[in-house]
């Protein structure tokens, strides 16, 4: 599989998008993605800055060089913008708060728990294929990081033994998350109108990859932020263990709602780069996942009988994407069935999920 654009290495070039608006490219390390786009709307008071990016030293520096190439340093921050509760994109945020004062603005639902129910990654199974092999190692981390949730989940995950990076990772993690793990200052609900660059945007709660992720539009320039909502050309990991009883529908939901904006121009996602037509591209991922579930309900009619969550999964994924990932994802479309009336669900004594449909 071809490699995607959402998956290229951070580029040192800022370019400006629309009036004081600017694309700065920080690199990470996650399954699927290369870099991370951190924007900065610039303002007479300084700047406000959109996903700024992961924890740690090295993601900061990155940032400060980033914006020292736009006259500004982390000093000139007043305002962090978080469009949703992934490590990716709120890593910069305490720092900067400390550092500058600015306040953080994140929807009101926003929440980081165990590493264990937020590491999960930020993009699809078929998605994490496009990886390149030598990458193969970060994707089997975030296998298990899947597989560490409390219990059995209903697909029969056993809890497994991370590695001791992991473990440490972990431990450093939780000494220091009251560093990591921003405090919303300022949280904003759907409808809410922010002024930056002396223009009003408004803000759209957007559900489905994550139930605190919202997205901004700017009417006067067309742009429209968009966070991990929707990406140029792979599609956000929607899990099946979620708050939301039926995330693939609260997707459904939240794509509709985008799609009937009006005056929207360029798309600024956070991975990958910006674009037009955001209705075509909300329909193109529908219709992915609308196959998805197709293939769903002819796979339950080739058995002919009650199916766990792993023996649909085996039929949806290539064989090396197999694991506690593609059973999430395959749980979510067989739940979305359910919940719409087009399955049934029989648990065995074995605490199993088992799912008849089409």
């Amino acid at each position: 599989m071809a490699r995607r654009q959402e998956q290229e290495t951070a580029r040192e070039e800022v370019t400006e998008l629309a009036p004081d608006v600017l694309r700065m490219e920080l690199p990470i390390r996650l399954p699927g993605l290369g870099h991370v786009n951190c924007y900065a709307i610039t303002d007479r008071d300084g700047v406000a800055v959109v996903d700024p990016g992961l924890p740690g030293p090295s993601a900061f520096r990155a940032l400060q060089v980033r914006l020292k190439q736009i006259g500004m340093a982390p000093r000139h921050v007043h305002t962090v913008i978080v469009t949703h509760s992934h490590p990716d994109h709120f890593g910069g945020a305490t720092q900067l708060a400390k550092e500058a004062g600015a306040k953080i603005v994140a929807h009101r639902a926003f929440g980081f728990g165990p590493p264990a129910m937020h590491q999960a990654p930020e993009v699809s199974v078929d998605d994490l294929d496009a990886q390149r092999e030598d990458d193969e190692e970060r994707r089997r981390t975030m296998e298990q990081l899947a597989s560490t949730a409390k219990g059995k989940t209903p697909w029969g995950s056993e809890r497994q033994q991370p590695s001791w990076r992991t473990r440490l990772k972990w431990r450093a993690l939780g000494w220091v998350s009251g560093r990591i793990v921003p405090h919303i200052s300022d949280p904003v609900e759907h409808g809410d109108v922010m002024n930056l660059a002396g223009r009003e945007w408004f803000v759209v709660h957007t559900p489905g990859h994550t139930t605190d992720h919202f997205c901004l539009h700017d009417p006067e320039t067309g742009i429209f932020l968009a966070g991990d909502h929707v990406l140029p050309t792979i599609t956000p990991h929607i899990a099946g263990m979620a708050s939301s009883h039926d995330p693939l529908a609260s997707y459904f939901y939240s794509l509709d709602r985008v799609a009937e904006i009006a005056n929207v121009g360029q798309v600024l996602p956070a991975h990958g780069h910006p674009f037009e037509g955001l209705a075509g591209r909300t329909v193109e991922i529908k219709e992915h996942h609308v196959e998805r579930l197709a293939m769903v309900k002819q796979i339950s009619r080739n058995y002919g009988r009650p199916a766990t969550v792993n023996e649909f999964s085996q039929h949806l994924f290539k064989p090396r994407s197999q694991g506690p990932m593609a059973d999430s994802e395959t749980f979510a479309h067989l739940e979305h069935l359910r919940l719409a009336g087009e399955a049934d669900l029989h648990v065995g004594q074995d605490g199993l999920h088992r799912y008849v449909s089409g």
